[in-house]
């Protein structure tokens, strides 16, 4: 499990979740279900780091809640 703070909300234009983690530029997902969006997520985190350090960028370091308020 990853200590990146995740974002959940419902999409009525996409009729899905929608996942994103703020402190990962660009890193979200979906879903037909809370659940779903949720596995979703964890999986395109991990791929986001794995991306970030093979490019050799900065991963940041997870702040948790409230960061970006």
């Amino acid at each position: 499990m990853n200590r990146y703070e995740v974002i959940i909300y419902w999409s009525e234009d996409d009729g899905r979740y929608i996942a994103e983690v703020p402190e990962l530029p660009g890193c979200m997902a979906d879903g037909e279900t809370r659940m779903e969006v949720l596995n979703n997520v964890e999986t395109i985190i991990s791929e986001w780091l794995e991306t970030a350090n093979l490019e050799g960028r900065e991963i940041p370091v997870p702040k948790g809640k409230l960061a970006y308020a």
